[in-house]
C-alpha cells in the first residue's frame, strides 16, 4: 500500500525563538476530523482556502465547496505559466499613473505569477499536471450564470437512495419538503407542521412506488388524497379539506411562478454522483456558488444541498483515510449558536459529528469567529488561525479550542500570537501531530485569486 498523500500547503516556523522556515506538508487524513480557518477580512483566508482545495486536488480527493462571497470560482481561473493571453482578462483595472498598454501589463503579470510559483517549488509541470487531472464545476442555483440546480431533486426526481437506504432518502425528502412549504411562507418544520406531515406522506408514498412526486402531482394528491388516514386520524380531521385547499392553491401559485422555474431545472442534486471522477478520470471539485441570492434563499437552498450531502455520507464505508472534502465558506450565520436554527445548522452539525467515520472531512471558515456554535467546532482536528483583531474574538478561539480538548499552553500561545500576526500569517494547531501550535505562510495559489466573480465574468470563465 502506497504512502498516505500529504497536502503542500506552505511553509512552516515556530512561533518563539530562532529557526528556519521548513516546508508544511500536512498528511491528508488529518483533515478527517475536519478543520476550521478563521480571519479578519485581509488576513489572507481566501487565498489559504483555495491552497487547501488545490491541495486536496492534487492528491485526488473529490471536494464540495460552498461559495457564498463568490471567491471561490476563482478555481476555475488555473492557466499555463507563461500564458499572459489567459492572464490579460483578469487583471484589475490599472491604478492611477499606470499607462502600459493591456497586454504589457498581462506579460507583467504572468511573469510575476511565475515565480512567485517557482519561489515555492512549482512550476509548469506542476501546473499542466493539475490542470490536466482536475475537473471545476460551479453550479449556482436560480441562476444560469454557473450550471442551473434542480433544488426540488429529492422531490421530483426519484433517488436510488429509496431502493438501498430509505432513511437517508426520507431526509432529504423532509428538506426539500421544508424548502416548498419556507417558499409558501408556512410551516417548515417537520416534527409540528401538519401540511409538512401531509407532503412527506404522500410524496414518500409516491418515491416508494417507484414513481416521481413532481408539485403538480402532489397538488391533485392534497386536493383528493390517495390515503383515509393520517396516523390515527381520518386524513379530512387531520388537515380539512378547507385547508387542504388553501394549501393546494399555494402549491399552484408557486408553480405558475415565472421565477420559481429557474429552480426546478438544471443539475440533479446528486452529492454522490458530482463527486464521482468522469470518464476521463479527472478529479471532481464542484462549487455550489449562492453569492447571488439574498440570505433567506441562501439557507433555504444549503440546508437542502448540506442534508443531501449527509444522506450521501451515510451511504459510504467506513475509511480513515480522506475520502472526500467538503469546505464551507463564511459560516457565519449558517452555523450560529443555541438557540438560533437556521436549516443548515442541523446537517451541519451532524456532517462535523458523523463524516469523519466515513471519511469525508469538513473544512469551515468564517472572519467571525463569535457568530459560530463552537459545541460543534470544538473537536476539530486542524486549525488556521489568521489575524483577529477585538478581544472578543481572539477570546473565543481560545475558549474554543479549549472546550475541544486542546492542550492548555497551546492555546495560550495562541492567545498571545494571533493578535499580531501579519497578512497571510496563521497560527496552525494540528492535533495529529501532537506538537505546539506553530507559525504558517501559504504557498501561492495556482489558480488566479482576482476576487469574487460576477455573473458576466462567471459566464465567461465557463467559457459562455
Amino acid at each position: 500500500m502506497g504512502a498516505a498523500p500529504a497536502l503542500y500547503l506552505g511553509s512552516t516556523r515556530r512561533i518563539e525563538g530562532a529557526g528556519t522556515s521548513e516546508q508544511l506538508l500536512v498528511p491528508a487524513h488529518h483533515l478527517v476530523t475536519h478543520g476550521v480557518v478563521v480571519g479578519m477580512t485581509g488576513s489572507g483566508k481566501t487565498g489559504l482556502l483555495t491552497v487547501l482545495v488545490e491541495e486536496a486536488l492534487r492528491a485526488r480527493v473529490p471536494t464540495l465547496l460552498v461559495d457564498v462571497k463568490g471567491d471561490l470560482p476563482n478555481l476555475l481561473l488555473a492557466p499555463p505559466l507563461g500564458d499572459a493571453a489567459a492572464v490579460a482578462p483578469w487583471l484589475e483595472a490599472p491604478p492611477p499613473g499606470d499607462d502600459r498598454p493591456q497586454d504589457e501589463r498581462a506579460r507583467d503579470a504572468a511573469t510575476a505569477r511565475d515565480a512567485s510559483l517557482a519561489s515555492w517549488g512549482l512550476g509548469a509541470a506542476d501546473v499542466e499536471a493539475y490542470r490536466a487531472t482536475t475537473r471545476v464545476r460551479v453550479i449556482t442555483p436560480g441562476s444560469t450564470a454557473g450550471e442551473p440546480l434542480h433544488v426540488l431533486s429529492s422531490l421530483e426526481r426519484r433517488s436510488p437512495l429509496w431502493d438501498s437506504d430509505p432513511e437517508s432518502a426520507r431526509a432529504a425528502l423532509s428538506a426539500a419538503v421544508s424548502l416548498v412549504l419556507r417558499l409558501l411562507g408556512r410551516d417548515p418544520d417537520p416534527a409540528s407542521s401538519r401540511e409538512h406531515v401531509l407532503l412527506a406522506v404522500l410524496a414518500e408514498r409516491r418515491l416508494r412506488a417507484g414513481a416521481s412526486a413532481d408539485l403538480a402531482s402532489l397538488l391533485a394528491d392534497v386536493e383528493r388524497p390517495p390515503i383515509d388516514m393520517l396516523g390515527a386520524l381520518p386524513v379530512d380531521t387531520f388537515l380539512p379539506r378547507s385547508e387542504r385547499r388553501e394549501l393546494a392553491v399555494a402549491l399552484d401559485t408557486l408553480l405558475a411562478s415565472p421565477t420559481f422555474e429557474t429552480w426546478r431545472q438544471g443539475a440533479t442534486l446528486d452529492v454522490g454522483a458530482w463527486l464521482s471522477p468522469g470518464d476521463d478520470g479527472r478529479t471532481p471539485a464542484v462549487i455550489v456558488s449562492v453569492a447571488h441570492l439574498d440570505d433567506d434563499e441562501r439557507a433555504l437552498v444549503l440546508g437542502v444541498l448540506l442534508q443531501e450531502t449527509l444522506a450521501w455520507v451515510r451511504t459510504q464505508p467506513g475509511s480513515q483515510a480522506l475520502r472526500a472534502l467538503v469546505v464551507f465558506d463564511e459560516v457565519v450565520g449558517f452555523l450560529p449558536p443555541h438557540p438560533a436554527n437556521p436549516p443548515t445548522k442541523r446537517p451541519l452539525v451532524a456532517l462535523m459529528k458523523q463524516a469523519r467515520a466515513f471519511g469525508v472531512g469538513v473544512v469551515v471558515a468564517t472572519q467571525n469567529p463569535m457568530d459560530l456554535d463552537y459545541r460543534a467546532l470544538g473537536n476539530a482536528g486542524v486549525w488556521c488561525v489568521g489575524r483577529l483583531q477585538t478581544d472578543a474574538d481572539r477570546a473565543r478561539v481560545v475558549d474554543g479550542l479549549t472546550a475541544g480538548g486542546a492542550d492548555r499552553a497551546a492555546t495560550r500561545r495562541l492567545a498571545q500570537t494571533i493578535g499580531r500576526l501579519s497578512p497571510r500569517w496563521f497560527v496552525l494547531r494540528d492535533a495529529h501531530a501532537g506538537e505546539e501550535p506553530v507559525l504558517m505562510q501559504p504557498r501561492s495559489a495556482i489558480s488566479l485569486l482576482r476576487g469574487p466573480m460576477t455573473r458576466r465574468e462567471l459566464r465567461r470563465a465557463r467559457g459562455q
